[in-house]
């Protein structure tokens, strides 16, 4: 049986008007530029479902089986978590029609945009959920993509034991070094693997750290380039991207975000109760315990309250 996640400690407090109202508590492990561990708290070594954050590897996985894309911001949205732009809706069409293919033969469900600004423009329009609005859409293409190109069939193409995910599944497990403890349906109803926070920063270390020309910093490098194709236009962790040299990052469900710098560190963190406002105060934090700074992290220092539509406190770092 896998080790059970024995949760993290109080890593954000809430504070209103001078008031401590909540903690949040969670994990976070911070890995120097050769993969050792300097710093951490919580639980870093027990499995945990990174959810979204699986994408980049998931992404070399399917480029290694034969995913035909030769534009990086192809490859960035396959990688993505979406907000349901117009700009990313055009470009999952786009990719479905290059295999005579249209949204129903996507698995994942019919969703409205996650991004605010997005959603209300569709709901203004008159529209209403769609396959390839789910956040998830541009994995999906992909992985329908994949199939076609290594010959696999595309019927169940997101069940755990299609030879697609069997192929992702080593992927994940050789970028992070460890098997995974546990096969959970993600939210878009694709497989999820658990793994730990160790392991997750691992990962995404090795993929800003890949030799130019390997699919591995293939995928690194359009997600840098194309960063609001991978979130959205106020999304995290593209704004993350587009402001300090050199960053990886990838939010996931449930309080997840990992990034990576090339020659300096990474960082995996998970927030306990899957709130996303501590997320990045912490992951500030411990960026900085790095010596990464950059005028975006300030930003993000803390998260402010309001009370009566004026700042009245803030969700800051406990550690």
């Amino acid at each position: 049986m896998a080790k059970t996640y024995e949760g993290g400690v109080p890593l954000a407090e809430v504070v209103r008007s001078g008031f401590v109202e909540g903690v949040h508590r969670g994990s976070v492990v911070v890995l120097d530029g050769t993969g050792a561990p300097v710093a951490g708290a919580g639980d870093v070594t027990s499995p945990i479902f990174p959810r979204s954050s699986n994408k980049p590897m998931q992404a070399v996985g399917m480029l290694r089986a034969g995913l035909p894309l030769t534009d990086p911001a192809d490859v960035a949205l396959v990688a993505a978590s979406h907000a349901g732009e117009e700009f990313h809706l055009e470009r999952v069409a786009a990719l479905l029609r290059r295999a005579d293919l249209t949204e129903e033969a996507l698995h994942c469900p019919p969703e409205l945009p996650v991004g605010e600004a997005a959603r209300e423009a569709v709901l203004r329009a008159g529209g209403g959920p769609a396959r390839v609005s789910m956040n998830c859409s541009g994995k999906h293409s992909g992985m329908l993509l994949t199939c076609l190109a290594a010959g696999w069939p595309l019927d169940g193409y997101w069940r755990p034991e299609h030879p697609l995910q069997q192929r992702l599944t080593a992927t994940v497990e050789e970028f992070t070094g460890e098997r995974a403890a546990a096969v959970g349906v993600d939210g878009c109803g694709a497989p999820v693997l658990a793994v730990s926070l160790t392991g997750l920063a691992r990962a995404f270390l090795r993929l800003v750290t890949a030799e130019p020309g390997t699919v591995e910093r293939t995928v690194a490098d359009a997600m840098r380039a194309y960063p609001e194709l991978v979130g959205g236009t106020q999304a995290d962790d593209t704004r993350l991207m587009r402001g300090v040299p050199g960053l990886l990052a990838k939010v996931g469900a449930e309080g997840v975000i990992a990034a990576a710098v090339p020659g300096v560190g990474a960082v995996a963190l998970k927030i306990d109760d899957g709130a996303s406002r501590p997320r990045m105060p912490v992951l500030t934090s411990a960026l900085r315990r790095l010596a990464v700074d950059a005028p975006i992290l300030a930003e993000y220092t803390e998260i402010p309250l309001l009370g009566g539509g004026l700042p009245v406190g803030a969700v800051r770092p406990l550690w």
